[in-house]
C-alpha cells in the first residue's frame, strides 16, 4: 500500500487518545482549559472501592444504553480499573461520533500509583 493511501485510511478511522495519569492530573489543574468529563466506566463495587473525585458512572454494560446522556461535544476521559474496559468504551463513544475521546492508559490504578495515593488500589 502506497504512502498516500495509508495516510487515507488514517484519517478515515477515528483514532482512540490515550492520555497518562500525570497528564490528566495536569489537565484538571489547568483552570485555562474545560475540564472533562471523567468517564468511570467500573462497577459500581469498585467505585466504593477506589474513585476519583467529580466522575460520571456508568458501568460499561449500561453505555449502550445511556450514551446519549453524554454530550456529544464534551471531551470526555474513559476511566476504568486498569484501562482495558475503558478503552473498549471509548472506542465505542468513537463509533457514535463522539470526535473528543480519551482513554486514561492504566487507569485508576494509575491514577493511584502516579497521582494520587490516597485512592485505593485494587
Amino acid at each position: 500500500m502506497d504512502g498516500a493511501r495509508r495516510a487515507v485510511l488514517r484519517t478515515e478511522v477515528p483514532l482512540m487518545q490515550n492520555l497518562t495519569a500525570p497528564a490528566l492530573a495536569e489537565w484538571l489543574a489547568d483552570t485555562s482549559r474545560p475540564a472533562p468529563v471523567l468517564l468511570d466506566v467500573r462497577e459500581p463495587w469498585e467505585i466504593q472501592t477506589a474513585a476519583m473525585p467529580g466522575i460520571v458512572s456508568i458501568p460499561m454494560r449500561e453505555i449502550p444504553a445511556r450514551s446519549e446522556e453524554l454530550d456529544d461535544d464534551a471531551q470526555i476521559v474513559c476511566i476504568c480499573h486498569h484501562g482495558a474496559r475503558s478503552a473498549q468504551v471509548a472506542m465505542f463513544l468513537e463509533s457514535r461520533g463522539h470526535a473528543n475521546v480519551f482513554n486514561l492508559q492504566g487507569g485508576i490504578d494509575a491514577w493511584s500509583r502516579q497521582v494520587d495515593p490516597s485512592v485505593p488500589t485494587y
